[in-house]
Order: C-alpha cells, then structure tokens, then sequence
C-alpha cells in the first residue's frame, strides 16, 4: 500500500498541472538538496524549483531569520508600504551586490513572480522611448502574462493567450541559424527604411535560455546585442530570472560580457529561500514611473524580504561565487564524460555555470532519461521545445559527495534507457 496517492490531484485539481505528472509522488518533507516522499523515498534535487532553490531546501539561517521573524509579529503583508524588512533587503542588495559591481540601479518591486518583473520592464521601456516594439530572441521564455509570452517562443506556450500577441519582433538568437551572421541580419533590418521592423523600445533576451533548451549566448554576441542597442537608442533588457543569482556562476548572468544592461528582471532565487519575490533593476534616469502607475497586491512580501536578505550573506565575499564556478567545471567535465561514453546519445553539452545539460536529437530520449532519474531517486526535468535536452540544475551550495551522487544516478539512468533502447531494436 502506497502513501503516494495522486487521486485527489487527479479528481480535483485543473489539467493544466505539469510537474506532477513528470514527477509522480506526495512530496513531505525537504532538507538541503534532499526531498522525501510519502513513503519515505529519498530524492536528490536536480531541479531547485527551476532555480528558485538555488541554495537548496529550508536553508537553516534563513529559516532561523524567517522562524524569529514570524514569532516576533514581524509584518507579512505591507503592500508598498515602507517596513523594517525591506530597508534591510534594499540596503543589503545595494551594499553587497550592485556597489561591489559599480552598478547603479532604482530597485523596483513589480509583483511576486518573475512574469511581473518581465511585464514592468516591457512597460517601462515602452513608456521611457515612446516606442511600441520590442524584439525578442527565437526560444527565449519570459513568463506567462500576455505582454511576457508576445515575447516568447514556445508555440505552445503562446497557444495558450487565446488573442494574437502584437509589438513584438522575433530575431535569430546566437547559433539559431548561423553563428557569424545573426547579428548582422538584425541591424539590417534596423538600418533599411523598408525592412519593415521600426526601432523598437527594447531588447530582451536571457544569455542563457533555460526553457528554450539551455542555449547559450556567446559574450561576444551579448557585447554586440548591447553595441547595437546604444547605436539605434533601443533599451536593453537582461532577464535573469532563471539565469540570474549564481546560477550561471556570477550573480548576474551577463557580467562576464562586461554589459551594463538598462534594466534587469530578477525573481526565483531572489527571494533565497522559495518565497515569491521580483525585482526590476531600472538605470536611475530610466525610472519614470508615475506613483503607483504598476501597482499590485503582492510586492510587500516582507517574509521574503527576510530570507532575501540573509541569503545575500552568501554573497558577501567570493568563496560562495569561486566554490560555484569550481564545482560547475565539474559538471562539464561529467557531461562531456556521458556524451563520450555514449556515442548512441549523439549528445550535446549545452549551458554554463550550474545551468547545464544535455542535448539530443533522439527522440524522447531525454524524457525518458529524467523519468529513469526520478525512478532511480533524483529529480531532474527536461527543457527545449521538444524537450530535447535533460539539465541539471542542483543547488548552488550542494557539497561533493551530493553532486557525485547526482552524478552516478544520471549515468546509471541513460545507461538504463540506452539498454532498452537497445532490447526493444533487437
């Protein structure tokens, strides 16, 4: 008799569910990189809620701060509303991440979620230029509100609006069709009076595309994007909700391109601990905004702020960033290793930083890959259009034995299917 009974899912909660198909059990209990299930099956997260755990389940200093918090009445709810928790998040962000980097940004809060950061960044550029466009980067992904999926490129994804999705242009992203070429394609098209494509408000792209299949933009490809954003007076906008907070090895994604984007979209890992937290970083003369012209319900989630705040103590001296780029080149050098053991994969190695995996033309063998994961007690999903390609997405602070455990349970799981493969052919 099993405790993990999804009859209650199936019976009353909405088709639209995803994630508990791919990973069928009552989930009960989580610690560091570890869940257990009903019945008491042990997990290794490879999946950190997409990259809102970058530092892992119910990480014990900002449960203390989050517990103290909650027992002495601290303010949960304050809309926009000045509290002590957010002073705190504000002066924090600014002295250990944007002073260190010598950024200067207004710090907005757009809404809980990363669509909201997303959706106030399309707004404001719309509003600071007085421009209507905006191009956006073949299967790139950033979010679910309307204005966030006119700028995507899952077809799927964008099925889903039901109303046509206007002012948005998509462009080839780094490698989409040729390597040397797309960005020449591009400002073609802003240089020629009849391309039919004006000058658009923005640019937004992710450097590393997480939904879109882990593709990766070159830095001299992003250096370029930015070039011509400054040359045509267009705003550039860096979603880093996914790839942003350490997971691609730096705190923010683009710095190793040495870019100073417009503004910048954060969420997921922003908040530390899983709670709902968005930030928009706005260049100061850029923050036109109107009081309360984007408003919400949800931008005063002061138990966030909380956990936010004490998880930018990772960041305040270079371990945490070095320990997360030595432990990442581990990743690769594992990746290459599968895909040269493999040959049958014609594998892939996609990503950088702790945002990394594997893709394959097969079909549907990376899917089967991560179900053979999950069977064998690690989480693991896959991403891309046709989910081509399985990633790995551990928690930043995972130690070494976790991340070799995680390791052994991959190779284990496409030596599996790969055998099967291979019975079912002969």
């Amino acid at each position: 008799m099993t405790n993990n009974n999804l009859s209650i899912f199936e019976e009353l909660e909405s088709s639209v569910r995803s994630y508990v198909r791919s990973f069928p059990a009552v989930f009960t209990k989580a610690k560091g990189s570890k869940l257990w299930d009903a019945d008491g099956k042990e997990y290794l997260d490879f999946f950190s809620g997409a990259g809102a755990l970058n530092y892992g389940h119910n990480e014990p200093k900002m449960k203390e701060k989050l517990v103290d918090y909650i027992l002495n009445d601290g303010i949960t709810h304050s809309l926009d509303k000045a509290t002590e928790a957010k002073a705190d998040f504000l002066k924090k962000f600014n002295d250990v991440i944007l002073k260190p980097r010598d950024m200067e940004y207004r710090i907005m809060f757009p809404g809980p979620t990363g669509t909201n950061t997303v959706e106030s960044a399309l707004k404001i550029a719309r509003k600071v230029t007085g421009r209507t466009d905006v191009i956006s980067f073949t299967r790139g992904f950033h979010g679910m509100t309307i204005g966030s999926l006119a700028v995507s490129g899952n077809s799927t994804k964008r099925k889903g609006a039901g109303v046509p999705l206007t002012n948005t242009v998509t462009m080839p992203f780094d490698s989409f069709v040729d390597d040397d070429d797309s960005l020449d394609y591009l400002e073609r098209f802003l240089e020629d009076n009849g391309s039919g494509v004006a000058i658009p408000a923005a640019m937004i792209l992710e450097t590393v595309q997480g939904e879109g299949g882990i593709n990766t933009a070159r830095f001299e490809w992003i250096k370029r994007i930015e070039e011509i954003c400054k040359k045509w007076g267009i705003l550039l906008i860096i979603d880093d909700v996914q790839a942003g907070v350490g997971r691609t090895g730096t705190f923010f994604s683009f710095e190793p391109a040495g870019i100073n984007p417009d503004i910048v979209c954060l969420s997921k890992s922003i908040g530390g601990y899983g709670l709902p937290l968005a930030i928009t970083l706005i260049k100061p003369e850029l923050d036109k905004w109107s009081p309360g012209e984007h408003n919400g319900t949800f931008r005063g989630n002061n138990p966030a702020f909380v956990t936010a705040t004490e998880s930018l103590s990772y960041w305040e001296d270079q371990s945490f960033e070095k320990s997360i780029q030595k432990k990442s080149a581990k990743i690769t050098e594992f990746l290459n290793g599968i895909v040269k053991k493999y040959p049958e994969l014609k594998g892939e190695v996609r990503g950088r930083g702790f945002m990394q995996g594997i893709a394959s033309p097969v079909e549907d063998l990376p899917s089967k890959i991560a179900e053979e994961a999950f069977n064998k007690g690690l989480i693991m999903e896959t991403s891309g259009g046709n989910d081509e390609v399985f990633k790995l997405f551990p928690a930043l602070n995972i130690n070494e034995e976790e991340l070799e455990k995680g390791f052994d349970v991959i190779d284990e799981s496409v030596k599996t299917v790969l055998a099967n493969q291979k019975q079912v052919a002969d």
